[in-house]
């Protein structure tokens, strides 16, 4: 059976009455992602409206559908991040209802560890691919920075919505930062033996 992974598949917890330090900072990133979430599927809605009325009044404008795309990608990735400290993302629960208390609990910080390794694996290849300080050495001259590395990112632009394609691929590099923060903060959890955040608690804050 696949499903949302559920608390009640890993080790025990008992729900904790305040969270620490790691896990209030990734509370107030978490309900500023659900904002952020919230606004960037109403542009979506508001954008694909907008190119039906335009198209059919005869004054398609083409960068709606590029705008449009970029959104959905940023609420995809936003969504992402969020379901990390949710505890919601799909996962395969045959195995944990098995196994007895200590082995869950060891499985739990198996699957935490994974997603913290993850992440910061994410954040690595980031700063690797925008490599901030090579175009730091170059005086941020792009042009050099592209001549010097074969690396593009800066030089590029969108096609028709006329920003840097950059601006619109930082959404990897930030996401991996909030990723890394609720990995972190849900391996505190698993290691304190106290529950997260779940989605019913993001929907009545």
């Amino acid at each position: 059976m696949t499903g949302p992974a559920d608390p009640a598949d890993g080790p025990r917890r008992r729900p904790a009455g305040r969270p620490g330090p790691l896990g209030r900072v990734s509370g107030i990133v978490l309900r500023a992602e659900g904002v952020a979430l919230t606004a960037l599927m109403a542009a979506v809605t508001g954008l694909i409206l907008l190119n039906v009325v335009t198209r059919t009044a005869g004054m398609a404008l083409f960068w709606v559908d590029e705008a449009a795309i970029y959104a959905m990608i940023w609420a995809v990735f936003i969504g992402a991040s969020m379901q990390i400290r949710l505890g919601a993302a799909i996962a395969v629960d045959l195995v944990p209802p098995l196994l007895p208390a200590g082995a869950r609990r060891a499985l739990a910080v198996l699957v935490a560890v994974l997603v913290l390794e993850f992440a910061c694996t994410l954040l690595w290849l980031s700063w690797i691919w925008y490599d901030p300080l090579g175009l730091a050495r170059v005086g941020f001259d792009i042009a050099a920075f592209s001549g010097a590395t074969f690396n593009f990112i800066y030089a590029e632009p969108t096609v028709t919505v006329g920003v840097p394609k950059f601006l619109v691929w930082l959404v990897v590099p930030l996401v991996a930062a909030t990723m890394t923060l609720h990995a972190f903060a849900n391996l505190t959890d698993v290691l304190a033996g106290r529950d997260g955040p779940r989605l019913p608690d993001l929907e009545a804050a």
